[in-house]
Protein backbone atom coordinates (compact mmCIF):
# COMPACT_ATOMS: atom_id res chain seq x y z
CA UNK A 1 0.00 0.00 0.00
CA UNK A 2 1.48 3.41 -0.96
CA UNK A 3 2.18 5.87 1.87
CA UNK A 4 -0.62 8.27 2.75
CA UNK A 5 1.87 10.86 4.03
CA UNK A 6 4.91 12.21 2.19
CA UNK A 7 6.65 14.02 5.05
CA UNK A 8 6.29 12.89 8.66
CA UNK A 9 7.44 14.12 12.07
CA UNK A 10 7.74 11.10 14.36
CA UNK A 11 7.89 11.76 18.11
CA UNK A 12 9.20 8.81 20.12
CA UNK A 13 8.95 8.95 23.90
CA UNK A 14 12.14 8.18 25.77
CA UNK A 15 10.24 5.63 27.87
CA UNK A 16 9.41 3.69 24.70
CA UNK A 17 13.12 2.93 24.28
CA UNK A 18 13.49 1.36 27.74
CA UNK A 19 11.70 -1.90 26.99
CA UNK A 20 11.41 -3.77 30.31
CA UNK A 21 14.23 -1.79 31.92
CA UNK A 22 13.71 0.79 34.66
CA UNK A 23 15.84 3.36 32.82
CA UNK A 24 18.26 3.70 29.91
CA UNK A 25 18.06 2.24 26.42
CA UNK A 26 17.22 -1.35 25.56
CA UNK A 27 19.48 -2.45 22.66
CA UNK A 28 16.76 -4.83 21.48
CA UNK A 29 14.08 -2.14 21.47
CA UNK A 30 16.16 0.51 19.70
CA UNK A 31 17.13 -2.03 17.04
CA UNK A 32 13.48 -3.00 16.52
CA UNK A 33 12.44 0.66 16.26
CA UNK A 34 15.31 1.38 13.86
CA UNK A 35 14.17 -1.49 11.63
CA UNK A 36 10.60 -0.14 11.60
CA UNK A 37 11.87 3.32 10.67
CA UNK A 38 14.19 1.88 8.00
CA UNK A 39 11.28 0.06 6.35
CA UNK A 40 9.27 3.29 6.19
CA UNK A 41 12.21 5.33 4.94
CA UNK A 42 12.80 2.81 2.16
CA UNK A 43 9.28 3.53 0.86
CA UNK A 44 10.29 7.12 0.08
CA UNK A 45 8.70 8.85 3.07
CA UNK A 46 10.63 11.88 4.33
CA UNK A 47 11.19 11.41 8.06
CA UNK A 48 12.12 13.68 10.93
CA UNK A 49 12.43 12.28 14.47
CA UNK A 50 12.08 13.92 17.87
CA UNK A 51 12.98 11.69 20.81
CA UNK A 52 12.15 12.38 24.45
CA UNK A 53 14.60 11.93 27.31
CA UNK A 54 12.44 10.45 30.07
CA UNK A 55 14.31 7.15 30.02
CA UNK A 56 17.45 8.99 31.16
CA UNK A 57 16.24 12.01 33.13
CA UNK A 58 12.75 12.65 34.46
CA UNK A 59 12.97 16.30 35.52
CA UNK A 60 13.37 18.62 38.45
CA UNK A 61 10.68 17.20 40.74
CA UNK A 62 12.54 13.94 41.34
CA UNK A 63 15.84 15.50 42.41
CA UNK A 64 14.91 18.94 43.76
CA UNK A 65 16.84 20.68 40.98
CA UNK A 66 16.19 24.19 39.70
CA UNK A 67 13.68 23.95 36.82
CA UNK A 68 15.81 25.75 34.24
CA UNK A 69 18.87 23.62 35.04
CA UNK A 70 16.77 20.46 35.02
CA UNK A 71 15.28 21.31 31.63
CA UNK A 72 18.75 21.77 30.17
CA UNK A 73 19.79 18.39 31.60
CA UNK A 74 16.69 16.92 29.95
CA UNK A 75 17.69 18.46 26.62
CA UNK A 76 21.07 16.74 26.88
CA UNK A 77 19.28 13.47 27.67
CA UNK A 78 17.37 13.78 24.39
CA UNK A 79 20.66 14.30 22.56
CA UNK A 80 22.00 11.04 24.02
CA UNK A 81 18.94 9.20 22.73
CA UNK A 82 19.24 10.87 19.33
CA UNK A 83 22.87 9.83 18.92
CA UNK A 84 22.02 6.26 19.92
CA UNK A 85 19.18 6.22 17.37
CA UNK A 86 21.44 7.69 14.69
CA UNK A 87 23.95 4.89 15.21
CA UNK A 88 21.19 2.25 15.06
CA UNK A 89 19.75 3.73 11.85
CA UNK A 90 23.11 3.98 10.16
CA UNK A 91 23.55 0.23 10.67
CA UNK A 92 20.62 0.04 8.23
CA UNK A 93 22.50 2.23 5.73
CA UNK A 94 20.26 5.27 6.29
CA UNK A 95 21.92 8.64 5.76
CA UNK A 96 21.08 10.60 8.91
CA UNK A 97 21.79 13.99 10.44
CA UNK A 98 21.34 15.02 14.08
CA UNK A 99 20.33 18.68 14.38
CA UNK A 100 20.42 20.16 17.87
CA UNK A 101 18.65 23.19 19.31
CA UNK A 102 21.66 23.52 21.64
CA UNK A 103 25.03 24.23 20.04
CA UNK A 104 27.17 21.08 20.38
CA UNK A 105 29.22 21.17 17.21
CA UNK A 106 31.30 18.09 17.97
CA UNK A 107 28.35 15.70 17.77
CA UNK A 108 25.47 17.49 16.01
CA UNK A 109 24.68 20.20 13.52
CA UNK A 110 22.84 23.27 14.80
CA UNK A 111 19.15 23.28 13.96
CA UNK A 112 18.59 25.64 11.03
CA UNK A 113 15.19 25.31 9.38
CA UNK A 114 16.42 25.69 5.80
CA UNK A 115 19.19 23.17 6.42
CA UNK A 116 16.68 20.69 7.87
CA UNK A 117 14.44 21.08 4.82
CA UNK A 118 17.40 20.60 2.49
CA UNK A 119 18.39 17.37 4.23
CA UNK A 120 14.84 16.03 3.82
CA UNK A 121 14.77 17.00 0.15
CA UNK A 122 18.02 15.08 -0.35
CA UNK A 123 16.49 11.95 1.16
CA UNK A 124 18.28 12.16 4.50
CA UNK A 125 16.56 11.30 7.76
CA UNK A 126 16.89 14.06 10.35
CA UNK A 127 16.87 13.60 14.12
CA UNK A 128 16.01 16.77 16.03
CA UNK A 129 17.63 16.96 19.45
CA UNK A 130 17.47 19.18 22.56
CA UNK A 131 13.81 20.15 22.30
CA UNK A 132 13.28 23.80 21.42
CA UNK A 133 16.51 24.78 23.16
CA UNK A 134 14.47 26.66 25.79
CA UNK A 135 13.44 25.68 29.33
CA UNK A 136 9.75 25.23 30.21
CA UNK A 137 9.01 23.58 26.85
CA UNK A 138 8.58 19.81 26.59
CA UNK A 139 9.72 17.59 23.74
CA UNK A 140 6.01 17.30 22.83
CA UNK A 141 5.97 21.05 22.24
CA UNK A 142 9.24 20.76 20.33
CA UNK A 143 7.74 18.03 18.13
CA UNK A 144 4.70 20.18 17.35
CA UNK A 145 6.89 23.20 16.58
CA UNK A 146 9.28 21.26 14.34
CA UNK A 147 6.38 19.58 12.53
CA UNK A 148 5.14 23.03 11.57
CA UNK A 149 8.60 24.30 10.64
CA UNK A 150 9.37 21.42 8.26
CA UNK A 151 5.83 21.47 6.82
CA UNK A 152 5.09 17.88 7.84
CA UNK A 153 1.83 16.28 6.72
CA UNK A 154 1.24 14.69 10.12
CA UNK A 155 2.70 14.46 13.61
CA UNK A 156 3.00 10.87 14.82
CA UNK A 157 3.50 10.12 18.50
CA UNK A 158 4.87 6.64 19.21
CA UNK A 159 4.23 5.50 22.78
CA UNK A 160 3.74 2.41 24.92
CA UNK A 161 -0.07 2.46 24.55
CA UNK A 162 -2.12 2.19 21.39
CA UNK A 163 -3.93 5.50 21.23
CA UNK A 164 -5.95 7.85 23.40
CA UNK A 165 -8.02 6.50 26.29
CA UNK A 166 -10.42 8.06 28.77
CA UNK A 167 -7.97 7.03 31.53
CA UNK A 168 -4.59 5.36 31.80
CA UNK A 169 -5.20 1.84 30.41
CA UNK A 170 -2.24 0.52 32.41
CA UNK A 171 -4.05 1.23 35.69
CA UNK A 172 -7.69 1.36 34.49
CA UNK A 173 -8.54 -1.78 32.48
CA UNK A 174 -12.03 -0.39 31.81
CA UNK A 175 -10.67 2.76 30.13
CA UNK A 176 -12.40 3.46 26.81
CA UNK A 177 -10.36 3.78 23.63
CA UNK A 178 -11.08 6.93 21.60
CA UNK A 179 -10.23 6.35 17.92
CA UNK A 180 -10.81 10.00 16.94
CA UNK A 181 -10.69 13.02 19.23
CA UNK A 182 -11.06 16.76 18.69
CA UNK A 183 -8.25 19.03 19.89
CA UNK A 184 -10.62 20.88 22.21
CA UNK A 185 -11.84 17.62 23.75
CA UNK A 186 -8.24 16.71 24.59
CA UNK A 187 -7.73 20.07 26.31
CA UNK A 188 -11.09 20.26 28.08
CA UNK A 189 -11.00 16.68 29.39
CA UNK A 190 -7.31 16.74 30.26
CA UNK A 191 -6.63 13.64 28.17
CA UNK A 192 -3.02 12.49 28.37
CA UNK A 193 -2.00 12.92 24.76
CA UNK A 194 0.53 15.76 24.64
CA UNK A 195 0.93 18.87 26.75
CA UNK A 196 -1.43 21.79 26.26
CA UNK A 197 1.09 23.93 24.37
CA UNK A 198 1.65 21.17 21.79
CA UNK A 199 -2.07 20.50 21.35
CA UNK A 200 -2.88 24.21 20.98
CA UNK A 201 -0.11 24.72 18.42
CA UNK A 202 -1.36 21.76 16.37
CA UNK A 203 -4.97 22.95 16.64
CA UNK A 204 -4.12 26.46 15.46
CA UNK A 205 -2.27 25.06 12.44
CA UNK A 206 -4.57 22.09 11.66
CA UNK A 207 -1.76 19.59 12.19
CA UNK A 208 -3.25 16.10 12.72
CA UNK A 209 -1.71 14.00 15.50
CA UNK A 210 -1.74 10.20 15.43
CA UNK A 211 -0.98 8.38 18.68
CA UNK A 212 -0.07 4.70 18.40
CA UNK A 213 1.95 1.94 20.05
CA UNK A 214 5.48 1.47 18.74
CA UNK A 215 5.62 -1.91 20.51
CA UNK A 216 3.48 -3.65 17.90
CA UNK A 217 5.59 -4.72 14.93
CA UNK A 218 4.56 -3.01 11.69
CA UNK A 219 2.41 -0.33 13.33
CA UNK A 220 4.50 2.54 12.00
CA UNK A 221 4.13 1.36 8.41
CA UNK A 222 0.40 0.81 8.86
CA UNK A 223 -0.11 4.30 10.28
CA UNK A 224 1.79 5.93 7.43
CA UNK A 225 -0.17 3.85 4.93
CA UNK A 226 -3.35 5.38 6.38
CA UNK A 227 -4.71 2.43 8.36
CA UNK A 228 -6.82 3.17 11.45
CA UNK A 229 -4.21 2.38 14.09
CA UNK A 230 -4.29 3.98 17.54
CA UNK A 231 -6.07 7.34 17.70
CA UNK A 232 -6.09 10.55 15.67
CA UNK A 233 -6.45 14.01 17.17
CA UNK A 234 -7.87 16.42 14.63
CA UNK A 235 -10.56 19.04 14.10
CA UNK A 236 -13.92 17.29 13.99
CA UNK A 237 -16.24 19.16 11.66
CA UNK A 238 -19.81 19.43 12.97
Amino acid sequence: MPPRYKRVLLKISGEALMGDREFGISPEVIETVAQEIADVHASGVELALVIGGGNIFRGAAAVGMDRVTADHVGMLATLMNCLAMQEALERHDIDTRVLSALTIDQVAEPFVRRRALRHLEKGRLIILAAGTGNPYFTTDSAAALRAMEIRADVLLKATKVNGVFTADPMTHPDAKHLPIVDYLEVIEQGLRVMDGTAITLCMENDMPIVIFSIRTKGNLQRVIAGESIGSIVTRIRK
